[in-house]
Order: structure tokens, then sequence, then C-alpha cells
């Protein structure tokens, strides 16, 4: 069987629509014959099902502007793993917006209206957008032609952690505050900052102390406009971005902490009772502009390092002035 390729599409009669659609979900039912997406028919043409597609084998048709390699790679890798899926393309599909293909459960096709995840389809040395992952599967291929899915979503970060402080006073020092003579409950049941030693005293953040400070919990000289300068001074504007995150976290009920030893920006506790008593973190935080662009291989570690230590991989995509914070969680996915 040969077919025809018509600019974007691959035209195939009636005889090739109940071979291909009716059994096998490929193509879309045009007239009483089928359209194929050039990547449907390079499968077909690998598969062996069809002969030439204008003349061209499956290596010559790879060869041509017509496929992508990398999709190619992802639309077979599906279909070895028992999936039907259907290229996004406008007129084809709805609701599949900023997707590459809709991808339907196992032992279903594109006539049962149900899906199992949209796909977005990149190379290792592709970018993408903070602001392109969400309600999607990231597919990225690597030189190797392997795929990695990873499985974005956007989330709510909440808990029940709500202790109440008692204000205090604190010192400010060149990278962190000092609180000599804290209450008990700042760090035993809030969970703010390190302790010091057996004195009492306990260590804050410059961020942690800076929201305590914008809290009126927390008295320093110079008030907390002094500790969101100094934060500024030591890491920028980024200081003023984590900050932003960090207050939303605490309105939310959770308690963050330092995530530098993980690479992040913090870890997270969503229940915390007391500081001696406490559960394991359940999410790492990075916070990044809302403009950022992920390389796949940063993407890719950071996930692989969340999933090692037993937590969930979370993207605080922050806006000027951090306001509107958008909250993707990413993990690794095997279809």
């Amino acid at each position: 069987m040969e077919l025809t390729l018509d600019g974007d599409v691959v035209r195939a009669g009636y005889e090739a629509r109940e071979r291909f659609y009716d059994s096998r979900g490929y193509g879309q039912v045009r007239n009483g014959d089928i359209d194929l997406a050039p990547v449907e028919a390079a499968h077909l043409l690998y598969r062996g099902d069809v002969e030439s597609i204008d003349g061209m084998d499956f290596r010559a048709f790879l060869r041509s502007a017509a496929v992508s390699e990398v999709d190619f790679a992802v639309y077979k890798d599906l279909r070895d793993r028992g999936f039907y899926l259907t290229p996004a393309r406008e007129g084809w599909v709805d609701d599949a917006v900023g997707a590459d293909f809709v991808v339907y459960p196992r032992g279903k096709g594109p006539w049962d209206n149900d899906v199992a995840y949209r796909v977005r389809v990149i190379g290792e040395r592709d970018t993408v957008a903070a602001t392109d992952l969400g309600e999607c599967v990231l597919a990225v291929v690597d030189e190797e032609s392997e795929v990695t899915y990873l499985d974005t979503a956007r989330r709510d970060v909440a808990g029940t952690s709500d202790a109440v402080v008692p204000a205090t006073e604190g010192e400010l020092l060149a990278e962190r505050v000092v609180c000599w003579e804290p209450p008990a409950e700042l760090y035993n049941q809030a969970f703010y900052g390190q302790q010091l030693g057996d004195d009492g005293a306990v260590q804050l953040s410059l961020v942690e102390a800076a929201y305590l400070a914008g809290e009126e919990l927390l008295t320093v000289e110079g008030g907390a406009e002094a500790v969101v300068d100094r934060g500024r001074e030591v890491e920028g504007d980024r200081f003023v971005r984590r900050l932003a995150v960090y207050t939303d976290l605490r309105a939310s009920g959770v308690a963050p902490k330092t995530g530098f030893k993980f690479g992040a920006d913090f870890r997270t506790y969503a229940a915390v009772e007391s500081a001696e008593n406490l559960g394991h973190s359940e999410l790492l935080v990075r916070v990044l502009p809302a403009d950022h662009r992920f390389e796949p291989r940063d993407l890719a570690l950071d996930v692989r390092l969340a999933h090692g230590v037993r937590k969930t991989m979370v993207f605080a995509l922050t806006a000027d002035g951090g306001d509107d914070i958008e909250w993707v969680a990413v993990e690794r996915l095997t279809p």
C-alpha cells in the first residue's frame, strides 16, 4: 500500500481506514478515508505496514522534513508500551493546548474520549519554559533516543503547621539573626531556626527573620526593612523571591527549612507538632522567576535527586514582586 503526502498530512483511502484507524487507532477519518500525521505514517512505514509514501521508504521519509525524529522516538516508544495515541493537531483532538500527543488508556483509543496523558516532546538540548509545565507529561528524548517521562502538574501546597509564636527580640549579624532569649515555641513548636546550644538561643536565617519581623513577631534594630536590605545585599533580588515563597508557605500551614543540602531553596514539613517529633519532609522547593527556561538535563537532575530522598520536586514560579506564585510539581513517570 502506497500513501500520499499532501502538505503536512498523509492521505490514505478506505482500505487504510479499516486496517489502521478502525483496528489500531491511527489517523483521523475524513469522508470515509483517513488522514495520517507524518509521525503516524512513519511508524507504519517502520513496521512494514505500508510500502512507501510518495515513493519514500522509512529511511528516506525519516530524513525528510516531514517528520521529526524526536517525535517519532516518543510515538514509537508509547506504541511499544501498548498505547494508542493521536498527534495533537488542530481539529483532531480537543483540549490539548501545548501538547504534541494525546495518549489514551491502554485498551482504549481515539473513539473513547478518555485521555491518559497529554504529552509534550522535547530533545535533551532543547529548553522549555517553566510556565509551559503544568497538566502535561514532558517526554525528553536524549542523544541515544531513549525517552524520559516527567509528569508535571499545577498543585496547591498546604499543611497544618500553625503553632502560635510569642514575639521576641533578635540581633542582626552579617548573614543571620540570633535570638538570645527566645520563647520555647519559636523552635520547639513552630520550627523556626536552629538552636545554638543548650542555653536556648536560636539562630534564624535572614529569610526566616524577615518573615517574622514582617509579621511583627521579631524585633531587630532597623526593623523588618533592615533584615530585607541585608538579604538583598547578600543575594540580590533572589532574596525577595525566596521571601515571597517562604511567606506563602507559612501562610499555607507549611514549615519551610533550608534545602541547601538537596540543591533546593527549601524542604518543607506539612505537619509540625514539635521539633523533637519531626516527621519526614515532603517537598523540595526551588524558587524561580516566572520567565525561567529549563534545560532538560537540570530538570531531570532535580527530579532524580528528589525521588532519591523520597520527596517531590516542586518549583515556585514567582512574577515580579512575588505577589503571584505558581506551584508546579514534577515527578518521574513510567507510562
